[in-house]
């Protein structure tokens, strides 16, 4: 039997910085008559006959149980007093450029995950100060002071730990997970929060009897590598808190893109685009964190049979505007032929940079 090493750095110290439901966020500051209202950043449903998708919402709008991938019906019914705002994305990519400019001025080494969230390597900084937390803090402070938002930050010594430690306290929180407290922070989890499990990984270790953290440890290695194949060897370390990925400020994309498989097929035309938006908006964040346009809008559709096809369309200008590579994969879509079969794949890329 091969057996891996458990090699485990906890020399850096890395940042997540994840800003507090930020497209609200922004129109909250822009417009001081929605602070204290559920604001909701998806199309009216009153407006498009039922139409359209919650982007994200501000935390008052998640009180009445409003998350974002919601269908703007469905949050409307749960909170009819809410407010709906199309949503600027330009305004909010200019933001977040704003924010990634703060960060530069305590280190280079930035890796962006999307408009509103990234990693930061502070191990050598800047500044010359060796607390990440001061360092988490003063950014945080910076981000308040001069564009009026809130962020929350997880601090920790790898990327993995990092992002959890984010997610625990929101909004404007900051966790810090030290080398000795991971283990027993990650034993008491549960499954569905660690970074990185979706839900089909979440129902297969149900299955297997894991639920937290501590059920996790107890699955051997080979066990977790059969079952999830290289995730499975992921999967082992991060359940002792192990994960080497360096942050990576530099990576030369020729393409980027986003695809979704379905455990249960797509039919209806309402769940399909609705899915192409998701893709979309998740291509959009991308792009603009990367500072990337793409002149090239591609869909992948793979039905119900395997069969597999891709369309693609070239514009006349290059963009990262989420409506109009949301507009032009739907347009793709509509244009497909076999629209009978059920759909077990639907990707998104742009390309062309």
């Amino acid at each position: 039997m091969l057996i891996f090493p458990l090699i485990d750095d906890q020399s850096r110290k890395i940042i997540h910085i994840d800003m507090d439901a930020f497209f609200a966020a922004v129109e909250e500051r822009d417009n001081p008559n929605l602070r204290g209202k559920p604001v909701i950043i998806g199309h009216d449903p009153r407006l498009t006959g039922g139409r359209g998708v919650v982007s994200t919402c501000n935390y008052v709008a998640r009180k009445f149980g409003v998350h974002s991938a919601m269908s703007s019906k469905e949050a409307y019914e749960r909170c009819p007093q809410a407010v709906f705002i199309s949503g600027n994305y330009e305004k909010y990519q200019q933001v977040g450029l704003q924010v990634r400019k703060i960060f530069k001025r305590y280190t280079d080494l930035i890796e962006p995950m999307s408009i509103d969230e990234a990693y930061l390597d502070v191990t050598e900084n800047k500044l010359g100060i060796k607390s990440a937390v001061k360092l988490a803090k003063l950014i945080q402070y910076d981000i308040w002071m001069e564009l009026h938002l809130t962020a929350s930050a997880g601090v920790s010594y790898n990327k993995f730990l990092a992002k959890i430690a984010s997610d625990f306290k929101k909004p404007q929180g900051l966790t810090v997970i030290l080398p000795h407290e991971a283990q027993e922070f990650l034993k008491a989890m549960d499954i569905a929060k660690f970074h990185g499990v979706g839900k089909k990984t979440v129902q297969r270790l149900h299955e297997m009897g894991v639920f937290t953290g501590a059920d996790l440890l107890e699955i051997p290695e080979m066990t977790l590598i059969d079952r999830f194949g290289r995730f499975g060897f992921d999967l082992y370390r991060k359940a002792r808190g192990i994960s080497n990925s360096p942050v990576k400020p530099n990576r030369i994309r020729k393409s980027i893109g986003k695809e979704r498989t379905y455990g249960k097929l797509l039919y209806e035309e309402a769940d399909i685009k609705k899915e192409l938006s998701l893709l979309a908006k998740r291509v959009s964040q991308l792009l603009v964190a990367k500072d990337k346009k793409g002149r090239t809008i591609v869909l992948k559709v793979r039905y119900s049979d395997f069969t597999t096809l891709t369309k693609r369309i070239t514009l006349e200008e290059k963009t990262n505007q989420f409506e109009k590579i949301e507009r032009e994969s739907q347009i793709l879509y509509e244009n497909l032929t076999n629209t009978r079969e059920g759909i077990r794949l639907l990707g998104v890329t742009v390309t062309g940079f």
